[in-house]
């Protein structure tokens, strides 16, 4: 068992309350289209649990050396020696497999687009060493769970799931710029590329809170295209004030809440959207 808290540590095995959400919300959606035997909502949380596992240890994994540098990450898992950089490789290709396993039992159209999945969400890993643009990279992984629960239960796509991964994407890169704050100075020392260690502290902000307009801007013409109804509102609603909250939180002199306006800020409105939309789904159809 206490292997198993250090693996789940490892890949921040929490963090996936930001994405699932968004995940069972694009089944609901699907659902207004057709109808879902019950092996696919069981084969999207696998999904889930798999591609992220993957994702985070091969991050830990690539990232270790930097990791074993930085003060505030060289407690994590590998630079500690609590679990070898050989095994996180070992762990990371079997939530891979596992990952396009579970697209196969869903249906063959997601099993073919399982490893561009996972080109997008190991690729990641590699990006900031070479572009600021790893925000946007990250936010397209996590956008991926609406868009490929809504496939898993139709087969098709619709344009008001695209929007809303679009909004999904939007969000995950401007609160990670929020968290990248923490590590400005270092990633400048060590040549690696982010929002704030390009372009300095305000202007990551400002960046920050342009990218979240568009999220509010995206899921209000999401829930207007695919007809959505009160409670749809309310979450979206809930939504938007929260991540004014979590931008008033932190400021260019003061990062001591960053956690706070990344980890509970998020998850609670990740977790209040979907509860308002699905809720409003089930009631009116």
């Amino acid at each position: 068992m206490k292997k198993l808290g250090h693996y789940l540590s490892l890949i921040k095995f929490s963090h996936t309350i930001f994405a699932l959400p968004f995940a069972l919300t694009g089944y609901f959606m699907g659902l207004r289209n057709a109808d879902a035997e019950p092996k696919i909502i069981i084969g999207i949380l696998l999904c889930m649990v798999f591609a992220r596992s993957a994702a985070m240890a091969f991050n830990r994994y690539l990232d270790r050396e930097f990791d074993a540098k930085n003060p505030r990450t060289a407690l994590r898992e590998i630079p500690s020696g609590i679990i070898s950089a050989s095994s996180a490789l070992r762990f990371t290709i079997l939530n891979s497999v596992l990952f396009m396993g579970s697209a196969y039992f869903i249906n063959i159209t997601c099993f073919l687009l399982s490893p561009i999945a996972l080109l997008v969400i190991l690729g990641y890993s590699y990006t900031k060493r070479f572009t600021w643009l790893c925000h946007l990279v990250l936010g397209l992984g996590l956008s991926l769970a609406p868009a490929g629960a809504y496939i898993a239960v139709t087969n098709s796509i619709h344009i008001a799931i695209v929007l809303l991964s679009l909004a999904v994407m939007s969000w995950v890169s401007g609160f990670d710029i929020i968290y990248a704050l923490q590590d400005d100075e270092f990633d400048k020392s060590e040549g690696l590329f982010s929002i704030p260690s390009q372009m300095g502290r305000i202007k990551a902000l400002s960046i920050s809170r342009f990218l979240h307009v568009c999220t509010v801007l995206l899921i209000m013409v999401c829930g207007y295209l695919y007809s959505m109804n009160f409670y749809y509102y309310i979450g979206a609603l809930i939504f938007s004030l929260l991540l004014v909250y979590q931008q008033i939180l932190v400021k260019p002199s003061d990062l001591s809440k960053v956690n706070l306006a990344f980890m509970t800020t998020n998850g609670v409105a990740s977790i209040v959207f979907a509860a308002c939309a699905i809720t409003d789904m089930v009631i009116f159809g």
